[in-house]
């Protein structure tokens, strides 16, 4: 008895299809493409270039003044500091700096586009509704799939990298800001309502401050996996962290493998930090913890 599921559509005229439509859209906007996308890989090397120009104490301290402040504490700040010492001591400290960038703009660039996206959402319910499916597709789809897209419309670099990060990094932060403004006590909203104030009022003074929390717990989902992404973003020409990994594998180099996952590990922890930090200062402000 034949076990195969029997072949009811032509998947390879459809294949043939859809690869024929891709590639002409290539042909003819792919230049148009990649100088829209310029300022971004402009964006890119210049805080690459940037964090490799500051001397290594220097982004040490930084960092470690900046975990201190936002959580307001010599503990986080020291953390922080040991942390980022440990990624120089094992030996990746200038890939460390090429993922930090990586990592930094796409996580910016998916807390611009996803925020607002997440705004929208929480005020209009249809909006809501075709975006959700949308989400969900985007937070199941195999990290791989990103990438296929951005190397036929740019081929290997950074763009495509940056790219893929973005899309596959933004999901959470549009879905817990929705969440979060949703999630604001109804009564209150109704009781600034009466005192006469408009809609973007209430969403701007009274719903944002409210789901900071939410909002932040989003961005931290987002700045994780735009750090999860950089091993294989690095298969099509990231370079960073992710890069030396898969040296490691392509060469069975165990040792270089190794450092450089400790260097992604401790990197995650330190902005993990971070990010946790000003989330539990936002909740002790609004008095929700």
């Amino acid at each position: 008895m034949n076990s195969e599921f029997p072949e009811l559509v032509d998947l390879a005229l459809i294949g043939h299809a859809i690869d024929s439509s891709f590639n002409q859209f290539v042909s003819n906007h792919g230049e148009g493409l990649e100088a829209t996308a310029l300022p971004l890989l402009k964006l890119l090397n210049l805080f690459e270039s940037g964090l490799l120009a500051t001397p290594w104490w220097l982004v040490i301290i930084a960092l470690g003044a900046l975990g201190g402040l936002i959580a307001r504490s010599a503990k986080v700040a020291l953390v922080v500091v040991v942390l980022m010492f440990g990624v120089g001591l094992v030996g990746v400290w200038v890939p460390a700096m090429a993922t930090i960038a990586l990592m930094l703009v796409a996580t910016l660039l998916s807390v611009l586009i996803g925020i607002p996206i997440g705004l929208m959402m929480s005020q209009w319910r249809v909006l809501r509704t075709v975006l959700l499916p949308v989400l969900d597709v985007m937070q199941t789809l195999p990290i791989f799939v990103y990438l296929i897209p951005f190397v036929m419309l740019f081929g290997p670099g950074k763009i495509p990298a940056l790219l893929a990060t973005i899309f596959f990094a933004v999901s959470p932060v549009i879905r817990l800001t929705d969440l979060g403004v949703r999630q604001v006590d109804g009564e209150l909203v109704e009781a600034v309502r009466a005192f006469g104030t408009t809609k973007t009022q209430i969403l701007f003074t009274v719903q944002m401050p409210l789901a900071l929390p939410s909002i932040m717990a989003g961005i931290n989902q987002t700045t994780m996996m735009a750090l999860s992404m950089v091993v294989i973003a690095s298969m099509i020409g990231a370079g960073g962290l992710g890069y030396q990994v898969l040296q490691g594998i392509q060469r069975l180099d165990v040792s270089r493998g190794l450092l450089a996952g400790t260097g992604i590990v401790l990197l995650a922890i330190v902005f993990d930090r971070i990010a946790q930090a000003y989330g539990k200062r936002a909740q002790k402000t609004l008095k929700l913890g």
